[in-house]
């Protein structure tokens, strides 16, 4: 009697074994999981296949507030998760720039010229990313396009996992100098950032020869004339001068940028006199050279 118990027991329990293993082996359903679905997910993200593209403003398709580019504070990198959800890529006009792409909070986006753009890839990492916030999206994330062709548009994985929207192939990002919508303060820095154009090139007068925000990457030849704007990064209003030699301006110590084809002397003192600088091609700040507000005559040849 004693061992047809324990058979019947040792039958029992052999049994719940192979009802388990069918089972998949108790509660663990990462085990259950199909091979490769993880690695499949990785390269969805990577690659930017699970982002929502959608035509439009993110107002017209009613964005939450204080959500996505709305959330971003002015000139600081996107690290709340609630300012990585979305953001706004519009073909628009910011300062002299036209076109150039801004984001939908108003403020300009940039390429770098030392990053890359077939095979995407971005250069701007720590203190470079501070000065230079990409523009990031969380997976599953969306993508507002205002005037910007959706072939132009793709992301590309950094090295801290996050993923930075591409247009053309170019990483872009916002300038932390620039804190309102339209400022353009970015422009030229170091001869190798420029406001990025729909179709991903680089915005901007002289911007292909790669003249800087403080005049530097000269254009040939001398300049015979200059467009003195009031305003830095080419706002209005403007005056201009042109001719040969020393030219006085007629409002004076008013400028803070600059247009010109070619190479100038500006000088702080009518007649050309006093301090002077010689500068070539657009300056999009004046203060970077210690002349703003302080441009009293130029002189051409």
């Amino acid at each position: 009697m004693f061992r047809k118990h324990t058979a019947a027991l040792v039958t029992s329990a052999a049994l719940g074994a192979l009802l388990l293993t069918a089972c998949g082996g108790g509660d663990d359903k990462e085990s259950s999981a199909p091979a490769g679905a993880t690695a499949a997910q990785d390269r969805a993200n990577a690659t930017g296949q699970d982002l929502n593209f959608l035509s439009g403003t993110a107002k017209k398709n009613n964005a939450p507030a204080m959500t996505g580019d709305w959330a971003n504070d002015p000139g600081k990198p996107a690290v709340k998760p609630e300012a990585t959800r979305w953001t706004q890529l519009t073909a628009s006009r910011a300062g002299a720039l036209d076109p150039v792409v801004v984001n939908g909070a108003g403020f300009t986006l940039y390429r770098f010229d030392k990053d890359t753009a077939s095979p995407s890839k971005s250069t701007c990492d720590g203190a470079c990313a501070v000065t230079w916030p990409p523009v990031v999206v969380a997976p599953g994330g969306k993508i507002f396009l205002d005037g910007v062709d959706r072939s132009k548009v793709g992301v590309v994985k950094r090295a801290d996992g996050t993923r930075q929207v591409t247009i053309g192939g170019w990483p872009v990002y916002r300038f932390a100098k620039d804190t309102k919508p339209g400022d353009t303060k970015g422009q030229g820095v170091g001869g190798t950032w420029f406001g990025v154009t729909p179709d991903g090139k680089k915005a901007g007068k002289g911007a292909a020869s790669g003249s800087g925000a403080a005049g530097t990457g000269a254009q040939a030849g001398a300049a015979t004339s200059v467009v003195l704007f009031d305003e830095r990064a080419f706002g209005d209003p403007s005056q201009g001068l042109a001719g040969k030699g020393c030219r006085n301006v007629a409002r004076d110590d008013v400028a803070s940028s600059l247009q010109a084809r070619g190479s100038l002397k500006i000088w702080s003192e009518r007649d050309c006199t006093g301090r002077s600088k010689v500068v070539s091609g657009d300056v999009a700040d004046l203060a970077a050279l210690g002349f703003d507000n302080t441009v009293s005559s130029v002189f051409f040849g």
